[in-house]
């Protein structure tokens, strides 16, 4: 068989073919109405044909594709019964080949991407910036790029960021405004990102997308499960960060066209949570690697409650339908079902907006793309069961499978290389130095221009003194020797010449002071 079966209205079986299996689909419902047993019976098809595939586990009951189902399972009965009413006769439980992921570390493998890799314009719509600060984050990672400053965690870019406020009035000169306050802006919205846990996804050893497309010893496709429980608190991060492995699946796979089966398929769960709040720009860049990642062979399928929720550009681009039932109890909810009955293709007999409404538990309306590429008429289907555990793990069966698979150890401890934070931190405590030793080296230099001032002073009042008192003491020892010894000339001063007025000079000061 050259494709999946997905069920059966007794006559007719439903086949998703391999070789159309890349052009995208939708898997859409209520609650309760069978979506995660159709996603899990989709999910083992694609490994079995030797498909991999990625799937985020939001409740975690995708977990169980890693078990077999059993027959003391209380969904055994319905289950046999199912499969003997589509025509399964050699229907038996069986297990896939799984590798448990997790972005915080806790239920799989840790799973990473550097900054760069994420790129300013996701990071920007993760964070929620306005096009201004979006701008100066764009200017960041640009001035990161021309000075080789690697960005890999959320510590290197808010390094980046304080260095570009630092540098404001340059960068604004060539880049255009670089406030301050729009950098202090991001930097408070990387705060957000960390007290959500981003800072766990940020860093190295970054996941490498061949340990995600890998087939096991038997040929079947490995099934990738993301831990995606926690992950729902912070929508913005799961919805970013599904965006950014399509994206980097869209940028590093090769050109293939249409294989005979996918490459890759990756499932959307929680599809409302990708484009809910999204700006334009970003629709319209989903929309780009959704049509343009077909041809490298990867199929993408979204998964969600209300079939409006996906925009109508990307609605457009999915040619497999699986339609449960929905409850038309509300306004939207009854444009919901006339919208998705507008999508099929008709087919005699079925009322699609009627049959909607009227859906039981694991029936779905199925419409899904031939042989030629035209969409088949729409059929009302029994879903048929899956074959390994619905339902989740226990810990304890996570640990064995997580500890016995071929990804190993080799993204469970990080790794913190030298980049941006560092690199900056270095250049800031250099021209720290630097400037203090520039200040010492200034005060020296004006203490010994003040020194060798005092110096010359000195010099030149020693000399003069000496000059003085050698000549008056001369004078002194003269007029001494002529007073004593008698000379040929006396002053007739009364005070006795030049002895007298020292004399005197010495007793007037003594007296007045």
């Amino acid at each position: 068989m050259d494709g999946i079966f997905l069920g059966s209205d007794g006559a007719t079986p439903q086949i998703l073919d391999l070789h159309r299996a890349n052009r995208h689909g939708l898997i859409a419902g209520a609650t309760g109405t069978g979506k995660t047993v159709t996603l899990q019976r989709m999910v083992e098809g694609f490994a079995r044909a030797g498909v991999p595939s990625f799937v985020a586990d939001v409740k975690g009951d995708l977990s169980g594709l890693g078990m077999a189902g059993s027959p003391t399972a209380r969904t055994h009965g319905a289950f046999t019964t199912r499969a003997a009413e589509v025509g399964l006769t050699d229907w038996a439980y069986a297990a896939m080949p799984v590798q448990y992921w997790d972005l915080f570390g806790r239920q799989g493998h840790p799973v990473r991407a550097t900054a760069s890799e994420m790129g300013p314009v996701l990071l920007a719509r993760m964070m929620g910036l306005n096009a201004v600060q979006e701008g100066v984050l764009t200017i960041a990672f640009h001035l990161a790029d021309r000075e080789g400053l690697l960005l890999l965690d959320l510590d290197d870019l808010q390094a980046m960021l304080a260095a570009c406020a630092a540098r404001a009035d340059e960068l604004t000169a060539t880049y255009g405004n670089v406030s301050k306050q729009s950098v202090g802006a991001i930097q408070r919205a990387l705060l957000q990102l960390r007290a959500q846990g981003a800072e766990h996804f940020f860093g190295e050893p970054a996941l490498a997308l061949s340990d995600l497309i890998r087939t096991d010893d038997a040929g079947q496709g490995v099934v990738n499960i993301l831990a995606a429980d926690q992950l729902m608190a912070s929508p913005k991060l799961y919805a970013t960060f599904l965006l950014w492995l399509l994206s980097e699946l869209f940028e590093q796979l090769p050109e293939v066209g249409d294989p005979d089966k996918p490459v890759f398929v990756f499932f959307f769960d929680e599809a409302h949570l990708l484009f809910d709040d999204a700006p334009p720009a970003l629709i319209e860049k989903i929309e780009q690697v959704v049509r343009l990642i077909r041809s490298k062979g990867v199929g993408v399928y979204f998964i969600t409650q209300n079939p409006v929720d996906v925009p109508e550009r990307i609605a457009g681009q999915l040619g497999n339908r699986v339609q449960h039932a929905l409850r038309a109890f509300t306004p939207r909810d009854q444009a919901a079902v006339r919208s998705a009955a507008e999508t099929f293709r008709a087919s005699p007999g079925v009322d699609v907006a009627t049959a909607i409404t009227e859906l039981k538990v694991g029936e779905a309306l199925v419409s899904l793309l031939q042989a030629d590429g035209a969409p088949a008429p729409v059929t009302r289907t029994l879903i048929a069961p899956p074959v390994s555990r619905v339902g989740p793990v226990t810990a304890e069966e996570r640990r064995v499978l997580v500890a016995t698979d071929a990804v190993g150890d080799r993204y469970d401890v990080a790794v913190d290389r030298e980049s941006a934070e560092e690199v900056l931190a270095a250049k800031a405590e250099a021209a720290a130095a630097s400037a203090a030793a520039d200040k010492a080296e200034a005060a020296a230099a004006k203490e010994a221009k003040r020194g060798g001032a005092r110096s010359n002073w000195d010099v030149m009042a020693t000399s003069a003194a000496r000059a003085a008192s050698s000549s008056l003491g001369r004078q002194v020892a003269n007029e001494i020797g002529r007073q004593v010894f008698g000379g040929k000339r006396r002053r007739a001063s009364g005070g006795g010449g030049v002895m007298g007025a020292v004399v005197r000079g010495v007793l007037g000061g003594l007296f007045r002071g």
